[in-house]
């Protein structure tokens, strides 16, 4: 039997035995809920990023009171999950871009904004309490909107980021995909509001990790079919932080909509056997090592692999 290993986690017979993160995965009551988070440990999964998940379409909250119940009722879930599945399991709280967008249409501009600002501080609260390690999904609207929808949705989203930099939490982004450009924007949004680049984590992001791409934000990758190929050409020129995710949503209403929760334990298996077919299993093993531990416990806490 071939053993290969890094800091007592190993590549054994061509397959990575050390943890597996989904760092962007929802989970709601209505949907599969608890039966996912088994599928996903059942599939090798250990530890997953669990994000709050707005009620859309029908129950945007309103008041920060409703915003207070909704973050709730997440935490709730990843007690649930860590009570019965018995994997780890870190929140990640904050308003989505998208509700601050249909709810300008409703509450109007000022008081959707306001709203917005009060429920970051709320998730900004539980993370300073630990029940929360990150804040997110926060960003822009992914989708054309006005030129004065769009400005202030920049302007709030440096507003955000200072105040995730003064609070030491790091940020998960929800964002359009216009490829390197859109990281380049964000850099910059970065350096302005004084958050490290390397602590915001680009969402569902693509898989080039180059850091002429990433511009040094960190990569939250959907791990769908073709990310591996990107990957493996890419991995070497990456100077940033890289993850994996699925984004799974958890909606009835959409049974095969993203990735199911079975997807980053498998693609994780599968890059490290096209690895082992072009770098040496010392090499594969020291990169999986990062991306399965040292990255996710540098963004979301240290953890017991």
């Amino acid at each position: 039997m071939r053993i290969y290993w890094v800091d007592d986690m190993a590549i054994v017979e061509g397959r990575w035995t050390g943890p597996i993160w989904d760092t962007h995965l929802h989970l709601d009551i209505s949907g599969r809920g608890i039966a996912a988070a088994h599928d996903f440990a059942n599939a090798g999964g250990t530890h997953l990023c669990l994000v709050h998940k707005p009620g859309f379409p029908y129950k945007l909250p309103e008041s920060l009171d409703a915003v207070k119940q909704a973050y709730i009722g997440t935490l709730d879930m990843a007690d649930a999950v860590r009570r019965e599945v018995g994997i780890d399991v870190r929140v990640i709280l904050g308003p989505h871009p998208v509700v601050w967008e249909k709810q300008i249409h409703t509450l109007g501009m000022e008081d959707a904004t306001q709203l917005h600002i009060d429920s970051v501080s709320l998730a900004l609260e539980h993370c300073a309490e630990g029940e929360a390690v990150a804040l997110g999904e926060v960003g822009r609207p992914h989708y054309p909107v006005s030129g004065d929808i769009w400005d202030a949705s920049n302007e709030q989203l440096e507003t955000v980021m200072h105040m995730a930099s003064q609070a030491g939490v790091p940020i998960q982004l929800h964002v359009e995909d216009h490829g390197a450009q859109t990281n380049m924007e964000l850099a910059a949004i970065c350096d302005r509001s004084g958050l490290e680049r390397s602590r915001a984590v680009h969402h569902y992001a693509p898989s080039d990790v180059s850091a002429a791409f990433t511009h040094g934000l960190s990569s939250s990758v959907s791990m769908g079919k073709d990310s591996l190929a990107r990957l493996l050409e890419t991995h070497r020129d990456c100077s940033s932080t890289w993850t994996m995710e699925t984004d799974y949503l958890d909606d009835p209403s959409r049974p095969g909509a993203v990735l199911g929760p079975k997807t980053v334990p498998k693609r994780t298996h599968a890059l490290v056997s096209l690895l082992l077919e072009i770098e040496n299993p010392e090499q594969v093993a020291e990169l999986m090592n990062h991306v399965q531990y040292v990255w996710p416990s540098a963004l979301y806490g240290e953890f017991d692999p």
